[in-house]
């Protein structure tokens, strides 16, 4: 027996993506989403409405960057998805994030989360939310590797949304073996 939930976003995994830009006069903001994956090999597609104070410095800037939520930073981001930069024009300072400039595009890395993509705009459907990146570098900060200089997903520590109860969850255990364990039946 299934329960049906109707036609609804609801699906696992769902990130929790940080999107940093920098606005007019250069001071940096952020907002959480999770409405977004990887679309092609090096492009990312989210799904933005207009009103957000992150589209519109995408926008004019052509550029941001997504980091990955971790549990050491829960509060701070899910306050950066609670209010407004509209509204709220020190929200990046307020959540206790820093900011440094990528070296690839005009946007600014937040320097307490460990993993960033850093895009390229490739265009905005105002009409249908969807707003694609041309990925154009990922930086890792070394405090997540492992001697063998490989991401250790325990110290990165990176949240998902559930979105069937409204929680954020922590990924990290390993239960199998990509592009191999699938063999065994053949």
């Amino acid at each position: 027996m299934r329960k049906n939930f109707g036609a609804k976003p609801l699906s696992y995994p769902q990130p929790v993506f940080i999107i940093a830009t920098y606005d007019e006069d250069g001071t940096p903001d952020a907002m959480n989403a999770a409405w977004g994956g990887i679309s092609e090999m090096n492009e990312i597609s989210l799904c933005l409405s207009a009103g957000h104070k992150t589209v519109k410095n995408i926008l004019k800037r052509k550029a941001f960057t997504i980091s990955m939520a971790d549990v050491e930073h829960v509060i701070a981001c899910d306050y950066v998805g609670l209010v407004s930069g509209n509204r709220v024009t020190d929200k990046f300072a307020k959540a206790g994030f820093h900011a440094t400039k990528s070296e690839f595009v005009d946007a600014p890395l937040i320097e307490e989360l460990a993993i960033a993509i850093e895009c390229k705009l490739k265009d905005y459907n105002a009409d249908t939310c969807i707003l694609r990146g041309e990925i154009v570098n990922v930086c890792v900060d070394e405090r997540v590797l492992d001697e063998n200089g490989k991401v250790d997903v325990t110290k990165v520590a990176p949240i998902i949304f559930d979105p069937f109860n409204n929680h954020y969850l922590r990924i990290g255990e390993k239960v199998g073996n990509a592009f191999s364990d699938g063999k065994a039946l053949k």
